[in-house]
């Protein structure tokens, strides 16, 4: 499958938000071994490519969702801060 302004990997890493609950080795080892990625290195990743437009056009339900949750995760932070 090809999409406009995606490439194979990120095609791949919305695949992989997808399901990666299934990876019985937990996320971040299923992490390093698809994508050769520390985790910190992949979320920078995925928040980079959840905020493109093309990325919603391909995933619209599973992007909306990611976006949903960064955000509520930063407004929990925030508050935390704020105390």
């Amino acid at each position: 499958m090809t999409t406009p302004g995606l490439d194979a990997r990120d095609l791949d890493v919305l695949a992989f938000e997808q399901e990666w609950w299934r990876h019985a080795e937990g996320r971040d080892e299923a992490v390093r071994a698809r994508f050769g990625l520390e985790p910190v290195a992949y979320h920078r990743l995925l928040g980079e490519l959840i905020d493109r437009p093309e990325a919603e056009a391909a995933e619209p339900l599973l992007v909306r969702r990611l976006r949903r949750q960064r955000d509520a995760r930063r407004r929990e932070r925030a508050e935390r801060r704020r105390g």
